[in-house]
């Protein structure tokens, strides 16, 4: 990791290099996907059938793309039973952290006559993607999943990769019917981006896709959006530390190294007003890296994108913390809630040295489906509302639109819009 002190130069400095690691600049992948694409959109099955067998060495057909009952039996016994009662109880903190997003439509009659609102209507068909093979994320599953069914999305529908053996993961099985997933089919990358976005043959299409993947999924997403709705085009994950001189620095180092380990692009950043801690967090991070079983990928990480800054105030740091807006913000300060009323920008904040990112990744029940790469200054966690669509509701009375009409015509007037204002006024030629 690099320790540098926090300056404006070193903080424009490091939000540039950050940004590097944004899906924008993916560019010289875009041609490819788009192919893909339009392969899908030509061809329909026999694209995503051809694609499978190119990309994951597997044969799928019309027979055996979609994951069967019989497929979903038989994962579940696979797994083990504890590992499946823990799903099963994360399932339920999301579940019930995610009922108290619900909204309601709501109408109101004044007495003039006039009603307005606001219908609340979730959509019909949502598409979830889950990575497959060592990056199956069955959490992701569950972040994704349940949120639908709880804004009461009819039909949720799964696609991702087969091994070169045609299966699914079983752990991603049996996730799926913990969440009540409806139907799944054995296609990944871009590939299963467009099958959703446009339907096939054998896969639906639907309204919204979610979740994340590779370069070649994110840029998939970034391109059918329009026909479909997405959730956010995701970039490498990170974690932030706000730290004093009180926090515990074999947890600081744990906690950095529990995001640098996601992939060489993950970032790690320490923010702290002590110089004691930071020396002491380098020196247990030496340590654990050493022990840890994805040591190359933690020391390229760190290399790129680990950073502890030194500050000369917290509010220095909250002030970098906020222009960084990372996707995870742990706060290690002796009044963390204190400091947390400061923070503008973070896709979830982690208060205490026993909230560490982890508990939220897996169990707390909160969504990881979180903003990367400074969005978090205008994006929100994946919630119930990425699964509902809000229409208003618009009633007038002849008496209500009467005290009106004169004002709607010339507003419309003053725009040059007069079949507009014809519109109103042909209610009262008479």
């Amino acid at each position: 990791m690099k320790t540098i002190a926090l300056t404006e130069e070193s903080r424009k400095n490091l939000l540039n290099t950050l940004l590097k690691r944004s899906p924008n600049h993916y560019g010289s992948y875009e041609k490819t996907v788009q192919d893909i694409i339009a392969q899908v959109r030509k061809k329909g099955d026999q694209a995503l059938f051809e694609l499978t067998k190119q990309f994951d060495g597997c044969d799928i057909n019309r027979q055996n793309i979609r994951v069967t009952a019989q497929e979903m039996d038989e994962a579940v016994a696979a797994v083990d039973p504890e590992l499946y009662a823990v799903m099963e109880r994360a399932a339920a903190n999301i579940r019930i952290f995610h009922e108290k997003q619900k909204r309601n439509s709501w109408f109101e009659s004044r007495p003039d006559g006039s009603i307005l609102g606001q219908k609340v209507t979730p959509v019909a068909r949502s598409g979830v993607y889950v990575p497959g093979g060592k990056a199956a994320l069955s959490s992701s599953l569950l972040m994704n999943v349940i949120p639908a069914r709880v804004a009461g999305v009819k039909k949720i529908v799964l696609t991702t990769p087969p091994g070169k053996d045609g299966k699914i993961p079983a752990v991603t099985l049996a996730a799926a019917r913990i969440a009540g997933v409806d139907e799944i089919y054995k296609v990944g990358g871009a590939q299963a981006i467009a099958a959703m976005a446009f339907g096939t043959e054998s896969v639906p299409k639907v309204d919204k896709i979610t979740g994340p993947g590779n370069i070649f999924v994110a840029l998939a997403k970034k391109q059918v959006f329009g026909y479909v709705g997405i959730d956010s085009i995701a970039g490498p994950s990170e974690v932030l530390v706000l730290a004093d001189e009180t926090a515990n620095p074999r947890y600081v180092a744990a906690d950095l190294l529990s995001q640098a380990e996601h992939d060489e692009l993950a970032s790690a950043i320490l923010i702290t007003t002590s110089e004691d801690l930071a020396r002491q967090v380098e020196a247990e991070i030496d340590q654990f890296v050493e022990k840890l079983e994805r040591k190359a990928i933690l020391e390229k990480s760190l290399e790129n994108y680990g950073y502890i800054l030194l500050a000369r105030s917290m509010d220095e740091a909250i002030e970098a913390a906020n222009e960084i807006a990372s996707e995870h913000l742990e706060i290690l300060t002796r009044n963390p809630f204190e400091v947390m009323t400061k923070i503008e920008n973070a896709g979830a904040i982690f208060l205490g040295e026993y909230s560490s990112e982890p508990l939220g990744d897996y169990y707390a029940g909160p969504n990881h489906i979180l903003p990367t790469n400074g969005t978090a200054r205008f994006f929100s966690p994946l919630s119930v509302d990425d699964f509902i669509k809000k229409s208003s509701i618009i009633s007038y009375s002849r008496s209500a639109l009467d005290a009106v009409h004169e004002d709607v015509e010339a507003f419309a007037k003053s725009e040059g819009l007069t079949a507009h204002a014809n519109s109103i006024h042909v209610r009262f030629e008479n």
